[in-house]
């Protein structure tokens, strides 16, 4: 039986409560979660009973935090990533920030993202059914998964939500719409199923709208 760690009354926006949460990452130094509460526009570090507003008048989707402790969130609201300092409010645009649009410097309503070992930033642009990836300091991005319209082909995604990539650069994505996780290995134009991938549904083989992703340190895929 399961218990729960954080908010746990009825939707709203007191510190106790959320409305809507979408993300959510483990802050080994503090021993705290850090959650995208997405309903309150507004980022949430939770320690014990209460709820300790971290970052606030943002459309926070998905977040991460890199090797050096700096968080970065998808503002689907606003297409753009930012990075931020522990404790600061403002951040800085590290992906997007062009307007809403489908430009190699643009997002359209962007989910989640991962940040590699080199600090690239690796961006599920949901609206535009593509992975992109910024390189630290670029001013536009490189499609490396998707970005021929929504399909279920193998070139294609729709919909992708929860993003990761390993050490070979290989990048798997919760392909949402299509109901499969997919892999592109580096420099690939196509991906391959490895989850799911048989339509919507509840039986062993099917996905209902993946929306996150995560490897255990034996490669075992959640």
């Amino acid at each position: 039986m399961g218990r729960v760690v954080a908010g746990g009354s009825e939707s709203g926006s007191r510190r106790d409560q959320f409305s809507y949460p979408t993300d959510v990452i483990i802050d080994k130094e503090s021993n705290s979660l850090i959650i995208s509460d997405y309903g309150n526009r507004r980022v949430v570090r939770w320690s014990r009973e209460n709820g300790e507003v971290i970052i606030s008048n943002v459309g926070c989707w998905g977040l991460t935090v890199d090797d050096v402790g700096l968080i970065y969130i998808a503002d689907c609201d606003k297409h753009e990533i930012r990075r931020y300092q522990m404790g600061r409010n403002q951040g800085t645009i590290v992906a997007g920030g062009n307007g809403v649009g489908s430009g190699l410097n643009q997002l359209n309503h962007p989910t989640c993202v991962f940040v590699d070992q080199d600090h690239s930033v690796y961006v599920s642009d949901s609206n535009n059914h593509r992975i992109m990836k910024w390189i630290e300091g670029a001013k536009q991005g490189i499609i490396v998964a998707g970005g021929q319209g929504s399909g279920n082909s193998l070139t294609q995604l729709s919909s992708p939500y929860g993003v990761f990539v390993d050490h070979s650069s290989t990048i798997y994505v919760a392909d949402g719409s299509n109901h499969r996780i997919i892999r592109w290995c580096h420099g690939a134009t196509q991906g391959d199923v490895i989850v799911g991938g048989y339509g919507r549904g509840n039986q062993s083989n099917q996905l209902n709208i993946p929306f996150g992703l995560s490897f255990d340190q034996e490669g075992s895929l959640y």
